[in-house]
């Protein structure tokens, strides 16, 4: 387990110069103030999903449960050093009458009112009742009304952001000197008050959980309001530290695994729905894997998972994975198919954890099944049929078959629409691109990977959903282990996609 190593940034002690004798009281159990784990809370099972949810039977402790053990106490340690902390904020707080003007208080459960709390708490010193004070801003943040979220995240842009003067300041006395002691104070002054904010906030029960779910609400507003990208580039910065991969846990989901989990893997399940428990046992039979990473901060709560099946051959079409009324078979299969990989949290969007989850998934496989020798996925096109409704395809097509393309597909599809939206699939993988990467999502996350475009499977996914984004499409990303670190070099250093020969040919 990594969870107490797992970051948070200097304590308020830390930080503070000189003690009050609140402050040595509060510093006395600084050394308690490891990160706790938040566990997400369930909202029970729900009563409208399709068949029984699994009977939970107790599981065996996992390996890191002395760990965890060690985790728990400390969660229970910081609770008694918050509940000090608010005895003492209380006692602050009467023993310090407010002035006149501020009398007139802004209305609870406002976004002045949480920024006040946060200039508070960016401010404070004292270690017990700053984690109540963080308390405080993460119970603020979870009751602000949404319509007051704008406000907010515009309040955090403009009071908390970097010293001009300041940067200015340190730069010309680092020009004059040349000390490290200048340099270093550059590195304090572009370092904007809100990543310490975001570090305090973290402290508190639920800090991780709250911060993640704030980023997510502000990329909802995030490309009408440009002007609060300097927040999402602070909260995505600590993310990528407080979520690095030291601190993944990968674990095998089953149905054994506990039911609030398996939940949420319904719920989170982005690209194919799950339809109920029965359908969730399918895809956890002996011959179908999940696995999923956790990070210490939200314990029970999956950051991403992978659904995977065990197989003979390279599959061409999505229905035969899902179908729920197969045969059992001998687990016999040397083919490995990730044919579903989810996001669980929007506000860690652009923290990278696939490439490491499949990886680890395929040395993890490796070690229990030894007859696994091809790794493939069988993947959406989800912006293709967007793409082709717009294009130019003159030149890509014969123009008596320019309109039938862009018609919307029916469960009989003519042999040169077939062909041609083949054609157009491949063109629109290999060369329409987004700045100097693939436009496609899956294709951009595979190729980068190092995997290589092995196949286009037309009438390979058709449902409503496949029909609409991809016309039918899916693709097999190869993972050729002998070949994903040279691919994933010559994609990043020169752009070359590595693709088969059959892939190719429909360019032709």
């Amino acid at each position: 387990m990594y969870c107490l190593g797992y970051y948070r940034g200097k304590t308020m002690a830390e930080e503070a110069s000189g003690n009050t004798a609140e402050q040595s009281t509060e510093q006395s159990v600084e050394h308690l103030t490891e990160q706790p784990v938040q566990s997400s809370s369930s909202t029970g099972l729900s009563t409208e999903l399709a068949g029984d949810p699994p009977a939970q039977v107790p599981a065996e402790p996992p390996a890191g449960g002395a760990s965890i053990g060690r985790i728990t106490g400390i969660s229970r340690t910081l609770s008694s050093v918050a509940a000090v902390g608010r005895e003492l904020l209380a006692r602050r707080r009467n023993s310090q009458p407010a002035p006149v003007e501020a009398l007139e208080l802004a209305p609870p459960n406002s976004a002045e009112t949480l920024t006040a709390l946060c200039k508070a708490l960016i401010q404070h010193r004292g270690e017990a009742s700053g984690l109540a004070l963080a308390g405080e801003v993460v119970q603020g943040y979870q009751n602000l009304p949404v319509e007051e979220r704008l406000d907010f995240f515009r309040a955090l842009a403009r009071d908390f952001e970097v010293d001009r003067e300041a940067v200015l300041d340190a730069m010309e006395a680092y020009r004059e000197s040349g000390e490290q002691a200048h340099l270093r104070s550059i590195k304090r002054a572009v370092e904007a008050p809100r990543e310490k904010l975001f570090q305090r906030i973290n402290t508190a029960a639920a800090g991780t959980e709250t911060l993640v779910r704030m980023r997510g609400h502000l990329l909802q507003v995030l490309r009408q309001h440009p002007e609060l990208g300097a927040v999402d580039a602070d909260l995505k910065h600590v993310f990528i530290s407080w979520f690095n991969k030291g601190f993944l846990e990968m674990r095998r989901i089953d149905w054994s695994s506990p039911a609030a989990i398996l939940e949420k893997i319904i719920d989170y399940e982005a690209v194919h729905a799950i339809n109920g428990w029965d359908d969730l046992r399918s895809r956890l039979r002996e011959d179908r894997r999940c696995f999923a990473f956790f990070h210490p901060a939200l314990s029970d709560d999956p950051l991403i998972f992978v659904e995977i099946a065990l197989t003979k051959e390279i599959p061409g079409a999505l229905a035969p994975l899902l179908e729920q009324g197969r045969e059992d078979a001998e687990i016999d299969a040397d083919t490995v198919v990730f044919y579903s990989i989810s996001n669980c949290h929007p506000g860690l969007s652009q923290i990278s954890f696939g490439n490491f989850l499949i990886k680890s998934v395929i040395e993890e496989l490796r070690k229990e099944i030894a007859t696994l020798n091809t790794f493939v996925t069988l993947s959406p096109v989800p912006g293709f049929r967007n793409w082709l409704l717009s294009a130019n395809l003159e030149g890509l097509v014969a123009p008596e078959l320019m309109e039938k393309v862009r018609e919307p597909l029916g469960k009989v599809v003519a042999a040169e629409v077939y062909d041609a939206l083949q054609g157009l699939c491949a063109h629109y993988l290999l060369n329409v691109k987004s700045g100097r990467l693939p436009k496609d999502g899956p294709a951009r996350f595979h190729l980068g990977n190092g995997a290589c475009l092995y196949r286009l499977n037309a009438s390979a996914d058709m449902s409503p959903k496949g029909l609409e984004q991809s016309a039918g499409i899916m693709v097999n990303y190869l993972y050729d282990l002998k070949q994903i670190e040279a691919n994933h070099d010559a994609y990043f250093d020169e752009g070359i996609i590595a693709a088969s020969k059959k892939v190719r040919k429909l360019l032709d």
